[in-house]
């Protein structure tokens, strides 16, 4: 079988199928809710219905099939891979995984996309064939659990959160730019389903929790000021109560950032516990020159105003040195 790293096609969905049962999420948001669709029919309907936004890969290598799947995000120069399938084993050969990688952020250059990132388990053998495929860790998060019969009841002041809306715009940017380091700005934004709830306090946007709901569970990204250190509890509380889903018994997911790491005792109060620990990583993609031209310098220089004129081959004065002439 000869090597190859395409985009899937219909004949391809019975193989693909296969490979999907073994799918390694890379989209921490879409895993824990339940919205990281990738049967076959979800396949299906995408070349009925080709959506730019999505773009799924298949990369051979000798005998060893991988298949990738990456999403254009809202800010169409961040691209996010969420899945790949199959995982990769310990000491394996990654040939296969390298390809579609480069596969990957070659087909998210070609939609605009300068950044492609992902959120890989540090203990996957994946995690070492990113880097070697030229991604960089810019952040580090720990995925926290809260099983749906292990909600304890604590006594605490309520808080009160609103839904984010345009005039807490400025708020909520100024609060990513306080609490969130510059390097890891370009991925930290909020997932693009999630709702936002924004937290005042003395008129000031003090926090802000993005809330997404699945099927499958409840996932919050907060951020949140030190200064509401001890307000953390009752907000991350009052998020929780906010999504429709808290009473269905479906388990509730929180990442924490390193730099928000203070946030773990409050977690521990309201009965989260250590899931997993996860590296986001990015990789830059260079602007390519799609097609080069070089107009002659005498034709550019003709159309500047003015008396510039195309440098002439100076005159050689009788008895000096010219360095082109050629020997008698």
């Amino acid at each position: 079988m000869a090597d190859e790293a395409r985009t899937v096609k219909l004949v391809d969905l019975p193989m693909v199928s296969r490979l999907l049962e073994r799918t390694v999420p890379l989209d921490s948001e879409m895993a824990c809710t339940g919205t990281l669709d990738l049967g076959t029919a979800a396949l299906v309907s995408r070349f009925l219905l080709p959506q730019r936004s999505v773009c799924t890969l298949l990369a051979r290598r000798s005998e060893t099939q991988v298949v990738g799947q990456f999403r254009v995000g809202q800010q169409p120069q961040r691209a996010r891979i969420v899945a790949i399938a199959p995982g990769l084993e310990p000491r394996a050969d990654n040939s296969a995984w390298l390809a579609l990688l480069d596969a990957m952020t070659a087909a998210a250059g070609q939609r605009g996309a300068h950044l492609l990132s992902a959120e890989v388990d540090e203990h996957q053998a994946l995690f070492e064939t990113m880097r070697i495929a030229g991604f960089s860790i810019y952040a580090r998060q720990e995925i926290w659990q809260r099983r749906p019969e292990e909600v304890p009841r604590l006594m605490m002041d309520a808080v009160e959160l609103t839904v984010e809306q345009e005039r807490d715009t400025q708020g909520i940017q100024l609060l990513y730019g306080n609490i969130v380091p510059r390097l890891v700005q370009p991925v930290a934004e909020p997932p693009a389903h999630s709702v936002g709830l924004v937290y005042r306090k003395h008129e000031r946007v003090e926090g802000h929790v993005a809330v997404s709901e699945g099927r499958k569970g409840i996932y919050l990204s907060p951020c949140l000021h030190p200064d509401v250190f001890s307000e953390a509890s009752a907000i991350l509380a009052a998020a929780i109560d906010h999504a429709h889903r808290s009473r269905a018994r479906v388990p509730v997911y929180v990442a924490v950032r390193r730099y928000q790491d203070w946030l773990e005792d409050a977690l521990v109060d309201l009965g989260f516990v250590p899931w997993t620990r996860q590296a986001v990583m990015l990789r830059h993609i260079a602007a390519g020159v799609r097609q080069t031209a070089f107009a002659p310098l005498a034709r550019g220089l003709e159309a500047v105003p003015g008396s510039l004129k195309p440098p002439a081959t100076p005159a050689v004065q009788d008895g000096a040195f010219d360095p082109f002439a050629k020997e008698e």
